[in-house]
């Protein structure tokens, strides 16, 4: 497969100086649909990946390998650029090396590692800790050099305004913007204030994730230098709602002419290329 294309379309979109919703997808049919729809770039969230591949929570249960297998079957599937969350690179800067090796080849056209203490250590009582700054530079590094193709976008990201506060998230954005990487994403970003300040020292486009509401429109955060603004996952959460309850319904006795929200096999069809497969079939069985 090539990836190139995707991947400079994606490095133009934040030379753009815009900003757009990516589409949260989860499998290969979710990103033909947003890349139909006309989604600029998709996130593929490791949380994402943990319910789909799994069935579980987002405790970093999920292998380096699941995650790139899942990962390759979305990037293959449509020409959407496809962004990933790899979480904290799966272990020290030795494992983000490795990381960024398998996501390259698997396909993405960006990915974020993250300075959260992952899994969380015995003892934390659940709460949230940080990395020092020291060692998530070195992390920030060890990406940038594991890179072979230029085009790669890497992100560093932190959840630091919503745990350690806006000094310390200045700190880690003035430390890792030095490391080569391309982007800064962020967690938690809730008011205009925050953002503001942090765009003041940030020399690099910005990414969100769990922004405010009172932020959450295009321009504004285009004006702040903000490339992509995570809305949330919800297509995966309501592919299990629908799911549950398409079986709920058959198991007390609807039938299946009588559903809700029945399919449209047109639309099925088209995400699923049985056009095309059935072109190839009198191409090369016929």
């Amino acid at each position: 497969m090539h990836w190139q294309n995707r991947r400079e379309f994606f490095r133009a979109h934040l030379e753009s100086k815009t900003c757009a919703y990516p589409a949260s997808v989860y499998d290969p049919i979710s990103s033909r649909i947003a890349e139909d729809l006309g989604f600029e770039v998709g996130m593929f969230a490791g949380s994402v990946a943990s319910l789909t591949v799994l069935g579980d929570p987002d405790y970093i249960l999920l292998t380096l390998n699941e995650f790139a297998q899942q990962t390759y079957r979305i990037c293959r599937a449509s020409q959407l650029p496809i962004m990933v969350d790899a979480d904290h690179g799966y272990g020290n800067a030795l494992n983000v090396k490795r990381t960024v090796e398998e996501l390259e080849s698997a396909g993405v056209s960006a990915l974020s590692i993250e300075d959260t203490e992952l899994p969380r250590p015995f003892g934390s009582g659940g709460k949230i800790n940080l990395i020092s700054i020291e060692e998530g530079v070195g992390k920030m590094k060890a990406a940038v050099a594991s890179r072979s193709d230029p085009s790669l976008v890497i992100a560093a990201r932190s959840s630091a305004i919503s745990v350690t506060g806006i000094d310390d998230t200045l700190a880690r954005i003035k430390a890792y913007q030095e490391t080569g990487v391309d982007a800064i994403f962020l967690t938690g970003i809730k008011q205009k204030q925050q953002l503001e300040a942090i765009t003041q020292e940030c020399k690099l486009p910005l990414f969100l994730g769990g922004a405010g509401d009172d932020i959450m429109d295009l321009n504004y955060l285009a004006s702040q230098n903000v490339s992509l603004c995570l809305q949330g996952h919800q297509p995966v959460m309501a592919a299990i709602q629908a799911t549950y309850d398409t079986l709920k319904a058959l198991r007390e006795g609807v039938k299946p002419s009588d559903l809700n929200n029945r399919f449209n096999k047109k639309l099925i069809n088209q995400w699923s290329k049985v056009d095309v497969y059935d072109q190839w079939i009198k191409d090369f069985l016929e």
